[in-house]
């Protein structure tokens, strides 16, 4: 078995190398090989063929293509932005107006995409030319966008607990279920912390807007049923025991489909675009995934899970202070990588230690969402801020930043919260799964 000192060297210099701009993929692999040629020879060294096959060949994974095609089919079906208008409708009497359809339309959007980026990048070009002339403080739509955004990979189906349970031998159902309360609960504190802001300052919303007339705002609730329906029918039948979630992806792949025809918006066009771009993040997430699988596969023949277990129970650390801890690492870590490249690199070192002290491997599957959700918005590699500040065109990043500080907060207090209540995370798959 591997001195523990020997193995904390080989994930400093993992860390290292993502940090300073090397891909994720390329940095894992390397590592691997170095690992394997220098502590256990030829055949390991050969055997990444095989564990690059098995990665690539896992049926959980078949998911990931098929939530990312569904994205594309929604942004490109028009849907998003009938989505926000109904929204909005209903939002706007909150304190705060249209910074609460920012949040709200996010969190529909990711009961359906899967991913952050995509959240961000679409719930982005409908909301911010939505402000413009109307009096809002800027920074604080850019962080209502860039924040509300977050929710794609805590409220199921996220690609991210998809990796995760692949990785971790966790069932995704599981996941997916743990994710809904927490994903609700930051909703509501993100939509807190705007009432609160314009109560105290309110300068920070527009003025308020008429209202359209009752039965033109109820008609309009139409324009819900396709998102709800989609997310109905994907964790409907996970809940039910009808599908499995790689299952229930396509049956949503399938009534998005549909709903696009119903709607006029299939055409051969629209699914050559999306299938180019689901080919394109498909090919990233995979090479990733199965260069991690590799380094699974090395580190576990070096005995490293298990030697850093042993030492963490050696120094008698608590579940409490394992978990302080590792919130203070990731917060630091997500600095410097993205938040993919943060969870994925990590997981073969961090999730035997939780595991090796009690923590359930759900629960802390929903932690791990958490502080990845938070890497997405803390410079200077937040994709999130980039994504918007690229889509707002002018200005500096910095108000994007300082948009967001506030929603940085309530996920930090969502942490404590899923702390002090394991319940809210482990409820749900409990109910459902026994």
């Amino acid at each position: 078995m591997i001195d523990p000192s020997t193995a904390l060297i080989g994930f400093a210099l993992l860390i290292g190398l993502m940090a300073i701009g090397l891909h994720i993929a390329f940095v894992m692999f390397a590592i691997s090989m170095i690992g394997a040629v220098m502590f256990l020879g030829t055949p390991a060294v050969m055997n990444f063929g095989n564990q690059f096959w098995g990665a690539t060949n896992n049926f959980v994974l078949v998911a990931i293509p098929l939530f990312v095609l569904l994205g594309e089919i929604l942004v490109r079906g028009g849907f998003t932005d009938r989505m926000y208008k109904a929204l909005s409708d209903w939002l706007n009497p909150l304190p705060g107006g249209l910074l609460h359809t920012n949040i709200g339309a996010s969190a529909m959007f990711a009961a359906v995409s899967g991913s952050s980026v995509a959240t961000a990048a679409t719930i982005g070009t409908v909301a911010l030319p939505a402000f413009r002339n109307r009096g809002y403080d800027e920074r604080l739509v850019l962080g209502t966008v860039a924040a509300g955004a977050t929710l794609g990979i805590l409220i199921p189906p996220s690609m991210n607990m998809i990796i995760y349970g692949a990785m971790t031998n966790t069932s995704v159902g599981r996941l997916y279920a743990a994710g809904v309360l927490p994903g609700l609960v930051l909703t509501g504190l993100f939509m807190l912390v705007v009432i609160v802001l314009c109560k105290w300052r309110p300068a920070f919303a527009g003025p308020v807007e008429a209202r359209d007339p009752f039965l033109v705002r109820l008609g309009r609730l139409v324009d819900l049923l396709p998102p709800a329906a989609i997310f109905v029918a994907v964790m409907g039948t996970i809940y039910a025991g009808w599908a499995t979630p790689t299952e229930s992806a396509a049956i949503g792949v399938v009534v998005a489909l549909a709903l696009a025809a119903c709607y006029g918006k299939l055409s051969f066009r629209m699914l050559h675009e999306s299938f180019v771009s689901t080919v394109s993040i498909t090919a990233m997430i995979m090479l990733i995934a199965a260069a991690a699988f590799y380094l699974n596969f090395v580190l576990g023949l070096m005995g490293v899970p298990q030697a850093l277990a042993n030492y963490v129970k050696s120094i008698g650390a608590s579940p409490g202070q394992m978990i302080a801890i590792l919130t203070v690492f990731y917060l630091i870590l997500g600095c410097f990588l993205d938040a993919l490249a943060m969870v994925i690199g990590t997981i073969p070192i961090v999730f035997p230690l939780v595991v090796a002290i009690g923590i359930d491997p759900v629960w802390f599957g929903i932690f791990l969402v958490v502080m990845a959700e938070l890497a997405l918005i803390t410079p200077p590699v937040g994709m999130n801020l980039y994504v918007v500040q690229g889509i707002r065109g002018t200005g500096t990043i910095t108000e994007v930043i300082v948009g967001t500080l506030p929603f940085l907060l309530m996920m930090l207090l969502l942490v404590w919260l899923l702390w002090i209540w394991p319940d809210m995370a482990l409820l749900l798959p409990r109910l459902s799964f026994g």
